[in-house]
């Protein structure tokens, strides 16, 4: 018995700790999956910033195109840029993975379940919460990833956002988090809107049979309740003669 209490407190830890979530609030992506107009401008944000480092290596274009609403010749015109690539191929990168650890310190993972391992407003948040940090490789840090490896790639559009650090010099808490005005080409409206963009297509791309999923799961449950009267009715009918 004491054993088997040890067993279910050990499998508990893991779980205890999970729930405490991030350092940081998470802010509402609030992405639609049903928007395929936010979900093209999140594909094209994708492919022109994020693929040079990062692969979706469970995504074919053509399956894009197709739940997108996109055609394949649209698809090849503006979002496939290795000519090595076909229409039917996985998103894939070209980079080696022993020159991106030489480069980054560590291999850029796949982000084809990015959503599902961390969730929608992590990456939402994560995508937002860049700083400028001069003590990093790439004069960047992040709130929501704390000393990440990699360059903030929307800086242009976001701007130079700098942090404001509380508590003490040994346990620093960050506190705010502010634009410097005039650094970025887009309002801080027009940039959480293409975040979003961005994280409702790795969203897509993480569970891209989820809106489908959804459409005939209503089917279904209606065929289960038309059953379900249908099945009591002929219980009544059948059994209303034994007493």
């Amino acid at each position: 018995m004491k054993k088997l209490i040890t067993i279910l407190l050990l499998a508990a830890v893991p779980l205890l700790g999970h729930a405490a979530g991030p350092a940081i609030k998470l802010d509402k992506a609030h992405v639609d999956l049903r928007d395929q107009a936010s979900l093209q401008r999140g594909a094209q944000l994708f492919v022109n910033y994020c693929m040079g480092c990062h692969s979706i290596q469970y995504q074919r274009y053509n399956r894009m195109a197709r739940d997108l609403g996109m055609t394949e010749d649209e698809v090849r015109e503006n979002l496939m840029f290795n000519p090595d690539h076909r229409i039917g191929d996985t998103m894939t990168i070209a980079m080696p993975k022993e020159h991106a650890e030489r480069w980054f310190g560590t291999t850029p993972p796949d982000l084809s379940v990015i959503t599902r391992a961390r969730g929608s407003d992590w990456l939402y948040t994560f995508l937002r919460t860049f700083y400028v940090d001069e003590s990093r490789p790439f004069g960047a840090n992040n709130a929501a990833f704390p000393d990440v490896g990699m360059p903030n790639v929307f800086w242009h559009y976001q701007g130079e956002q700098r942090a404001t650090f509380g508590g003490s010099e040994d346990n620093p808490v960050l506190e705010s988090l502010t634009i410097v005005p005039g650094t970025g080409s887009m309002s801080s409206e027009k940039f959480d809107d293409a975040m979003r963009d961005l994280t409702a297509f790795l969203t897509y791309v993480g569970d891209p049979i989820k809106v489908e999923r959804e459409r005939l799961g209503i089917w279904v449950l209606l065929f289960i309740a038309f059953f379900t009267v249908l099945a009591y009715l002929l219980k009544k009918d059948y059994f209303k003669d034994v007493h």
